[in-house]
């Protein structure tokens, strides 16, 4: 299916570039931390069989696969760069991290750019909000490790759980097998200003909105924004929530993420 021609749109306001390349950074230092005090062999509660080293391996290509197109402001996919041969885990991913914090910093947020979702327009901001938000995913997986996770701040998540649904469903999406579930969710954090409408059509593009008062979906989701968002990246168990289970399996994107 191709969900090109979506017309964007985001629940969530406030957040800037420099404000994702400021959330990175913290992130970032976070998650070194984190994975230094750990064995590189210890397994990753959050991603089953992976190792603490396959999470600083798999961060740093991130970043490295990433990062390129803020640089060169390609409008095309690119290839991925060949993996960096000849330094440890720590030393690639303290590079990839130099480099990232860099290019996030110099790069302004309207940049025209290929993105990786058919529903975000084509702009640097969207990536300054996906590698914050990666970073944020993995530096959770790697407290869980040494048993050290740091509560999330509300509005950084009400700003993951808006990427979720605006950026990354169509993203997942946007593939050669067509959805094959229709039907509405509402998404309401409890401590957080923002709502959402995810409205899902098989075979076409979801289209998302504000939220009325009141207004109930097919399926609902609600609790804490910190709660909600890892939900949604299945790093946490939700029990607020109800309705058509299809529904809430489509707006669930972590599953071997």
């Amino acid at each position: 299916m191709n969900v090109s021609g979506t017309m964007w749109f985001m629940v969530q306001t406030g957040w800037t570039a420099q404000r994702w390349t400021a959330v990175f950074i913290e992130q970032a230092e976070m998650f070194r931390k984190a994975v230094v005090e750990a064995d590189p062999a210890a397994q990753v509660p959050t991603r089953p069989g992976w190792t603490v080293q396959d999470l600083v391996i798999h961060l740093g290509r991130f970043l490295e696969t990433s990062t390129p197109y803020l640089r060169t402001g390609s409008r095309t996919a690119l290839r991925p760069p060949p993996p960096q041969a000849g330094l440890s885990p720590l030393e690639y991913l303290d590079l990839q991290i130099t480099a990232a914090a860099e290019i996030l910093t110099a790069v302004p947020g309207n940049r025209p750019v290929w993105t990786f979702s058919p529903a975000a327009p084509d702009l640097a901001w969207v990536w300054h909000r996906r590698i914050a938000h990666e970073t944020v995913l993995r530096r959770f997986d790697a407290q869980t490790v040494v048993r050290g996770v740091v509560a999330t701040d509300a509005d950084l998540c009400a700003d993951g759980i808006d990427e979720v649904l605006t950026t990354i469903v169509a993203a997942q999406l946007d593939g050669d097998v067509p959805n094959p579930v229709s039907g509405t969710a509402t998404v309401r954090p409890t401590d957080v200003p923002e709502s959402w409408l995810i409205s899902l059509t098989e075979g076409e593009a979801p289209e998302v909105r504000a939220a009325a008062p009141g207004e109930e979906g097919d399926a609902q989701v609600t609790g804490e924004a910190e709660l909600v968002y890892f939900w949604l990246w299945n790093r946490m168990n939700l029990k607020e929530m109800s309705g058509d289970r299809r529904v809430l399996d489509v707006l669930q994107v972590g599953r071997g993420h």
